[in-house]
């Protein structure tokens, strides 16, 4: 199992918290759904190094299969240019604009894939993991997946559907591989029971059970009927199938087969971000066919809802995609980043809509956070000279905002550290900025302004330094959501070089009051979350 995050801090041989994405097939360019499971991954990692720990980020793209091969030719193009095209001109630049800061870029076309997948379907064949044998059953290219004949839906004229993609099953009768999954049902089922939070939510933890009891049919791990895959390396005449060519990137990324140090440093995966219409492959095939190569099994996979578009599941094949550039250049980078993960729950389906998107902006992120950060920054410079003053004793007001950061801090690190509740995590940060906005609206120093006596400037220096204190925090706090904003109140509080880079602060110490120290020059810079154009329509 994966180690723990208290067996990770810092040191050398100590294992890397490694998180991956689902690989992305790349048969178009990626939309809101992609987006939104790598934000959550780079947002975790992110954290994670905050907290000083050693991290290892993973994502890339899935380029082999049916589904590639058709797409690519109804392009006029080859599989291998048309990954190419949509590595090099749509995914690796879209992971660039939103500041995803992965730490590897797998392709499935890669050689240092391939030969490794190739190395492990072997092992198992001489294990006597895999056998020959026929199957005919439906099978849907989008998933690229045999559906078992009660997970079909039927359309208006009786056609068996996909009920993910809503389009007709292909029947095929293939002479295929097969991989022994339905020896390893019981093997889960007792890994599923001692380890309750291998799988979240519950509810898909649930379903992956039932699932299981049901008993397991046997893989089919190779297509006999196209040619764009993995060759079987003992019958060239069949492709390896392509979830289990996919699944093995995890391990092939971080060495497996090829550099022994780096994967007992890295493997296996902390967390598994997934789509919850991928889970089982993530949580019964690939867990199997670790146990049958006596490899270690990841720490969790987490699988997310649905992004939402007029009641419709978010995708390329509905036309509901909408390019994550669309959002971005009205809202900006670092409120896209927030907003998903703000607005939807994890593990949830949740719906999206231009309205939704800008009243959040317009009250949490603007009129909250950038207006608080903006008014203090403005008051130092009024009545201070930009020179963040020395606070006197704290009264109660101080010490319940002290107390309330303490909160904050401990209750973030413990929604998103540990329990993947991003929504939970930056509430809690949001309602210790609600906290400090009530704070100076209580102590109305515009008015203890007034009162030039001694006293009168040591209550206005404790006001402004306490806030200016809690913005220190929530930049740290708010690094791993929106780093470019975070990065710029920083600045402006003086904090760099003061207390030295962002990067280098540490969760667990942000909530330690008195850091910033007085004297540092506090500048008011460009509003953080600007006003909005005129809104779009709903999407």
């Amino acid at each position: 199992m994966a180690a723990t995050g208290s067996e990770k801090q810092g040191g050398e041989g100590v294992k890397s918290f490694y998180v991956t994405t689902p690989i992305y097939y790349v048969n178009d360019a990626p939309h809101l759904g992609h987006a939104y499971t790598t934000v959550a991954g780079d947002v975790l990692t992110r954290w994670h190094r905050q907290r000083g720990e050693k991290v290892w980020y993973l994502t890339g793209t899935d380029e082999h299969g049916q589904k590639i091969m058709r797409t690519a030719d109804a392009n006029g193009v080859t599989p291998q240019e048309w990954c190419d095209k949509l590595v090099e001109e749509a995914w690796k630049p879209l992971w660039e604009h939103l500041e995803i800061a992965n730490d590897d870029f797998i392709r499935t076309t890669e050689k240092r894939h391939t030969d490794r997948v190739q190395e492990f379907v072997q092992d198992l064949y001489d294990k006597g993991e895999i056998y020959k044998g026929g199957y005919e059953g439906p099978y849907c290219v989008g998933c690229e997946e045999y559906k078992l004949p009660g997970d079909l839906i039927e359309d208006e004229q009786g056609a068996k559907l996909c009920p993910i993609h809503k389009k007709p099953v292909e029947i095929l009768k293939e002479e295929n591989y097969f991989f022994k999954l339905s020896a390893y049902g019981p093997k889960l089922l007792e890994f599923y029971e001692a380890n309750p939070d291998f799988i979240q939510p519950e509810s898909a933890r649930n379903e992956v059970v039932n699932f299981v009891r049901q008993g397991l049919q046997d893989l089919s791990i190779s297509r006999s009927t196209f040619d764009w895959g993995i060759p079987i390396p003992w019958d060239d005449k069949h492709v390896i199938y392509v979830w289990v060519d996919a699944l093995l990137n995890y391990a092939t990324a971080v060495g497996y087969g090829s550099d022994q140090a780096k994967f007992d440093a890295t493997f296996p995966a902390d967390v598994h971000l997934v789509g919850k219409d991928i889970l089982r492959f993530h949580a019964v095939i690939w867990p199997a066919m670790l146990m049958a190569q006596g490899l270690p099994v990841p720490g969790k996979v987490a699988a997310n809802g649905w992004l939402m578009v007029g009641g419709e599941k978010m995708s390329k094949s509905n036309l509901t995609g909408i390019k994550p550039q669309d959002l971005t250049s009205h809202f900006g980078v670092d409120a896209y980043r927030w907003y998903f993960l703000r607005a939807i729950a994890f593990g949830s389906d949740g719906s999206f809509s231009w309205e939704d998107f800008t009243a959040r902006y317009t009250s949490e992120l603007a009129n909250d956070y950038g207006n608080l950060a903006s008014r203090v920054a403005a008051m130092v410079g009024k009545y201070f000279d930009g020179v963040l003053p020395e606070a006197s004793a704290a009264g109660d007001a101080e010490q319940a905002v002290r107390g309330g950061l303490a909160e904050a801090v401990a209750e973030a690190d413990r929604k998103i550290g540990e329990e993947l509740d991003f929504q939970g995590g930056i509430l809690a940060v949001f309602d210790f900025v609600k906290q400090v906005n009530g704070y100076i609206t209580e102590q109305e120093p515009w008015k203890v302004a007034k009162d030039d006596s001694p006293e009168g400037r040591a209550r206005l220096a404790t006001i402004l330094y306490t806030a200016a204190e809690s913005l220190r925090a929530v930049a740290v706090l708010l690094n791993p959501v929106m780093p470019e904003t975070s990065q710029k109140l920083w600045e402006s509080l003086g904090a760099e070089p003061a207390l030295g880079p962002l990067a280098d602060q540490r969760l667990a110490d942000s909530g330690r009051w008195g850091q910033l120290p007085a004297g540092v020059t506090v500048t008011k810079g460009a509003v953080l979350f600007p006003r909005l154009e005129e809104p779009k329509k709903d999407a």
